[in-house]
């Protein structure tokens, strides 16, 4: 298979786009748990041990639970202004 997208046919380029996207979203995924990790660990831990407090551990729920919610508004937010962009052009 030809990297030349002049060279390639649907299908191939279908395939590269699909794997891409994948590839991206897995990226995204991860990036979200490093930056939930970072807030809520920042924001509920006073001082890192070997166990978490049973405060330390609703902390971090709650904090994950409105850090999940935030980002879901928000991405949906943004899913929609790009279908309205798209059905602009």
């Amino acid at each position: 298979m030809s990297l030349d997208p002049q060279k390639m046919d649907a299908g191939q380029r279908q395939q590269i786009m699909s794997t891409v996207q994948q590839q991206l979203a897995i990226q995204m995924a991860q990036e979200l748990l490093q930056k939930l990790s970072d807030k809520c660990f920042k924001a509920c831990i006073q001082k890192p041990g070997g166990t978490l407090s049973s405060s330390e551990q609703k902390c971090i729920s709650q904090c994950s639970d409105r850090y999940m919610e935030a980002w879901n508004i928000v991405s949906r937010a943004y899913g929609e202004r790009i279908k309205r962009e798209q059905n602009r052009h």
